[in-house]
């Protein structure tokens, strides 16, 4: 009963919180953005008291459920595992536990956190680090699929799908996700929960709790006749078959011990199980209590974990200037990178982002992509080559679990001043070609440019953009819907500080 429970429980939200990056249909995230804001460290650092205290309230009454049905890299190596478990079953042993390793990882996560060099710590966070395995390599993956799709729903003229583009939005984050997935895939391959057990500082923090959890796995010593099989499957490598003893701060309550002791000798309950009466119990071919207990606990077990997952709370429409071939644009050298609205400023930004993702890959214009530079390593930053950030989109906001965007209406955004642009005369179409445009202009909307004379003394002179800095937001409409390629002759130098205007 509690490795069902938790193997559907599980299923459910690996499926569902990878559908939330994946998803390009931009409607899962009113429906699932909760699944990202349940998880235990992106609530830490939101300042979500309440879910934070539900979650170490669950670790201490049913241990490490956590790390076995919310957290995504947690399933994805169980998933891992027991495909191998399929090839080469009963193959796992105890072993100690290796502390100095655990805590040394610890303190050196919190210290990149309270140092303020976010990025380093993010790489062992293991939402984060599902977060941009989900985004750079199974969302590629996803979206051709959906593209296959779309080709083929074009030849019997239907809508049904649209061909998204896949592309790369930051080589170095790719490269991050892919060592990361091969590296945790080939630990739980090799020794199931590993990471979970030795580098996950998420799993070490819950640790101090699950020792002292009010249900625990117990060995019915009457029943047991030490063959071992619990030991031999489970993937946290924590039961000593021989001593009949359970280090909790390691087991995940996956159930697996349970389902595979043939003697009934494993129960889930609380304080250590009444040995006698069990063994009279079986003698006389009574229903076990003990098992009844269990069934009921996990059932408990289910609906506690359940209740956690209660609500908390464009496609890309592509223009061009229509004054040139369409090329692709190569994105100007920005002396300030650009953050986006909600942010507040580029050092809280990077105080409280751990680089899940999350946003970038929601980002329904592809302004977001994840920073390259050294210190804000895998953070969003925006550049508008594909698109630019709309008025009326809030998405990234909506979504962010940290906060370290935080949420704003629209009324808001529209006065949220990001950066200003910037005018290349050299790059100027009216210059170069000798044609009017106006583009940056007619599509600003905020009004901050109007088209003036290039020669105040000649009526028939070209006429060039003039930015009023005081009212532009930093959108990059201009840029990004400005004819001239492959640089555009109007581009965003971001803020370091937003302010309201």
């Amino acid at each position: 009963m509690l490795r069902k429970l938790r193997l559907t429980i599980a299923a459910a939200v690996f499926i569902l919180i990878s559908l939330l990056f994946v998803d390009v249909s931009g409607v899962l995230h009113k429906w699932l953005s909760w699944l990202a804001e349940i998880q235990f460290w992106p609530a830490f650092l939101a300042v979500n008291a309440g879910i934070v205290a539900v979650l170490l309230l669950l670790t201490l009454v049913f241990g490490r459920i956590y790390c076995s049905v919310v957290c995504p890299l947690g399933i994805m190596q169980d998933v891992v595992s027991r495909l191998h478990s399929r090839v080469k079953r009963n193959r796992f042993s105890f072993s100690k536990e290796k502390k100095w390793l655990r805590y040394t990882l610890l303190a050196i996560f919190i210290l990149t956190f309270v140092a303020g060099i976010v990025p380093l710590g993010a790489l062992l966070e293991p939402y984060s680090s599902y977060g941009r395995i989900a985004e750079s390599l199974f969302r590629p993956v996803w979206i051709m699929g959906n593209n296959m799709l779309a080709a083929l729903a074009e030849r019997i003229d239907s809508y049904a799908f649209y061909s998204v583009d896949v592309w790369i939005k930051s080589l170095s984050t790719f490269v991050i996700a892919l060592v990361t997935f091969v590296v945790i895939a080939f630990l739980a391959w090799r020794g199931g929960r590993t990471y979970c057990n030795t580098v996950c500082p998420v799993g070490t923090l819950l640790s101090f709790f699950a020792r002292f959890s009010w249900l625990r796995i117990h060995i019915d010593t009457e029943k047991c006749n030490t063959c071992g099989l619990c030991e031999r499957n489970c993937k946290a490598s924590c039961i000593d078959s021989k001593s009949h003893k359970v280090d909790y701060s390691r087991c995940v309550v996956c159930g697996d011990c349970i389902d595979k002791c043939r003697r009934h000798a494993i129960v889930f309950t609380h304080g250590k199980p009444r040995l006698s009466a069990a063994a009279e119990s079986a003698r006389s071919g009574e229903v076990d209590r003990t098992s009844v207990d269990s069934a009921r606990r996990s059932f408990l077990l289910g609906m506690a974990i359940a209740t956690t997952g209660t609500v908390l709370a464009q496609q890309k429409k592509k223009v061009d200037g229509g004054l040139a071939a369409i090329e692709d644009k190569i994105a100007p050298e920005r002396a300030t990178p650009i953050i986006p609205p909600g942010a507040l400023s580029a050092k809280y930004m990077a105080q409280h982002c751990t680089g899940c993702q999350l946003c970038v890959s929601q980002c329904p214009n592809n302004v977001l992509r994840p920073s390259t530079d050294l210190f804000t390593m895998m953070q969003p930053t925006m550049s508008y080559e594909r698109g630019y950030c709309r008025p009326e989109c809030t998405r990234c906001a909506d979504v962010c679990p940290t906060e370290a965007i935080r949420p704003i209406t629209r009324a808001e955004k529209s006065s949220i001043q990001i950066g200003h642009a910037v005018w290349i005369k050299a790059n100027c179409v009216p210059l170069t070609d000798g044609v009017e445009c106006g583009n940056c202009a007619r599509h600003c909307p905020t009004g901050a440019i109007t088209m003036i004379s290039s020669d105040p003394k000649s009526p028939d002179a070209p006429k060039i953009p003039a930015v009023n800095e005081s009212r532009c937001i930093g959108c990059g409409a201009c840029e990004n819907l400005c004819p001239a390629r492959p640089f555009s002759a109007i581009y965003v130098e971001g803020h370091e500080q937003h302010r309201t205007i």
